[in-house]
């Protein structure tokens, strides 16, 4: 089952624009061969829909900001985020019922996104000037009424990894290992890793952000056929409980300061076992966070899933079906259940192939949306990595 997440990160970093064609091509057939939706137990509609669904605030989750609105929000990219192209967004935001923006403070590479004198941060982190006057940015956004997500990008982190290489992976000639990306990810069981990514989570709550949104929370894909031939320091922890116990300190160390913890997941985690291998559990994670971010795209899932024979073409019946499975993996842990706040697809997944995929836009946009409130979620966040989103959509 691993071998499915390692699968679906591919997938995730072809739909960026980085895959080639027949990359694609690849992933499609050994995902359909890999799983198929008969292989995982579906629940039946309504099943997992008790409580209250994507709401905090009950006894066992206490919501640092009870005040903020349903969140409706897109990424930024730090280009974005830094650049001309943020005065576009901001209209957007004015335009219509979008109301948040998920800024890079630490990006993909590992990068700080701004320029920095925080010593903690420098001691292991790289500040670039892609948003060159960061508190001009925060002004604005308060200016225009945006509630600030900061994405930062934890354990994939190719700066780190080769400035300290005792703190990555390294192969047995003390070279720092690197995916076929040129991708390299620093240790999750290394508590000087936790501790610089909760620091840069920490200057950007005094830098005004509300939320800091975690992603790349696990170990590299495929880790289990990698670690063996791999140097690197580790506890008796499981990858599992090495990973969940990340999300549990930081949100430990943030929730003094009244901020929300949030991290991005795979949207399959919600309807498959834990990934062993990458150290991601789905319901491990969700315990210890105020919102949750499964990424939901439907391109993302494969023939047959809840139903459908092409699941891009149908975002309606994928995103309910993801919802419905999300509900019923998180509904055990009461009232820990933290807020559910999809990523959903503002992209054309055109590498599927002719007949598989279909143009995004106002409709398709509004299908998702729609699926999302019929199963009681009424936040998301919309995902184009390009930062360019269907205009008249109906939020």
């Amino acid at each position: 089952m691993d071998a499915l997440f390692s699968v679906i990160m591919l997938m995730y970093q072809l739909f960026t624009g980085i895959g080639t064609g027949e990359e694609t091509a690849s992933v499609n057939k050994l995902l359909a061969s890999l799983i198929t939706p008969a292989s995982v137990q579906q629940p039946s509609e309504g099943q997992g829909s008790g409580g209250s669904p994507g709401q905090s605030g009950n006894a066992g989750l206490k919501d640092p900001q009870p005040d903020a609105p349903k969140i409706k929000g897109i990424y930024l990219t730090a280009h974005s985020a830094g650049g001309s192209r943020l005065e576009t967004l901001l209209k957007l935001l004015d335009d219509t019922a979008l109301n948040s923006m998920v800024i890079d403070v630490k990006d993909d590479l590992g990068y700080i996104t701004y320029p920095t004198t925080n010593p903690e941060l420098l001691k292991y982190g790289a500040p670039k000037k892609y948003i060159r006057d960061i508190n001009a940015l925060m002004t604005k956004l308060k200016e225009h009424e945006v509630y600030p997500i900061a994405r930062v990008v934890v354990f994939k982190d190719t700066v780190l990894a080769r400035s300290h290489p005792n703190l990555s992976f390294r192969h047995k000639d003390g070279t720092v290992w690197q995916n076929g990306k040129k991708d390299s990810f620093v240790n999750p069981y290394m508590k000087e890793v936790w501790d610089y990514n909760i620091a840069v989570a920490k200057e950007s709550v005094k830098l005004g952000f509300k939320e800091i949104q975690f992603d790349y929370v696990r170990f590299p894909e495929g880790f289990e056929n990698k670690a063996d031939s791999l140097v690197f320091d580790k506890t008796k922890e499981s990858r599992v409980d090495a990973v969940a116990g990340f999300v549990k300190y930081a949100k430990e160390q943030l929730e003094p300061l009244g901020v929300r913890v949030s991290v991005d997941i795979f949207g399959y985690a919600a309807s498959v076992p834990a990934a062993e291998g990458i150290g991601q559990d789905f319901v491990k994670i969700s315990k210890y966070v105020d919102v949750i971010s499964p990424m939901v795209y439907p391109s993302h899932y494969s023939t047959g899933w809840f139903g459908v024979k092409d699941p891009d073409k149908d975002p309606y019946a994928t995103i309910k079906g993801s919802m419905i499975d999300t509900h019923k993996k998180l509904d055990p842990i009461g009232s820990f259940k933290p807020i559910i706040r999809p990523w959903i697809q503002d992209f054309t997944a055109s590498w599927l192939g002719k007949g598989r995929y279909v143009k995004y836009g106002k409709a398709e946009v509004e299908a998702q949306i729609k699926a999302l409130k019929d199963t009681g979620v009424d936040e998301y966040l919309l995902w184009n990595a390009g930062n360019k989103y269907t205009p008249g959509v109906i939020y």
